[in-house]
């Protein structure tokens, strides 16, 4: 299993795993990444800037995230808590495992080489967010050592609970 940058040759698959996600939301009754967001735009715009990943298994790609250094402004402002720690931070997003390797410790590997990747940029933190509805990715990251710290807003007024994990 490999963990690595996403190309430009990638987007058919990522998209691919991208729209199972959606679907796996809307049969949930979760009102997340509903209206064609996360877009092929958004996508390509992630791999231009260098913070697209992907999870190759046996040479197919497997699942998908996003990890960014430059600073969430949705994360400026937490409500109802407050982060652990203050600082640099690596914000993950737009996590999708493909639909026929649910269950199988995919998230958790690639938390895992986030987590490294932090560490070799001289940073401590992780954040992400999610719906308050994304019963199994917060259980996911609540197994993955993420602790709760309050809700955010998006750009657009949603609110999200909001998780970090301090790295050490």
């Amino acid at each position: 299993m490999h963990f690595r940058k996403s190309t430009y040759l990638d987007v058919p698959e990522i998209m691919k795993i991208i729209k199972e996600g959606q679907e796996y939301l809307r049969q949930a009754g979760i009102p997340q990444w509903q209206n064609g967001y996360p877009s092929q735009e958004v996508i390509t715009l992630d791999i231009e800037r260098g913070n697209s990943y992907v999870l190759v298994q046996d040479g197919q790609i497997v699942a998908t995230t996003v990890l960014e250094f430059a600073g969430d402004p949705n994360y400026a402002t937490i409500y109802e808590g407050e982060w652990l720690t203050r600082g640099r931070y690596g914000a993950i997003h737009r996590i999708a495992i493909a639909k026929n390797q649910k269950g199988q410790g995919l998230a958790a590997r690639m938390m895992d080489a986030m987590e490294e990747i932090c560490k070799e940029r001289g940073v401590f933190s992780l954040r992400v967010d999610t719906h308050e509805k994304n019963q199994s990715m917060q259980r996911m990251l609540q197994k993955t050592g993420f602790q709760y710290c309050g809700v955010i807003f998006l750009a657009d007024g949603a609110p999200r609970v909001a998780f970090e994990k301090v790295l050490g």
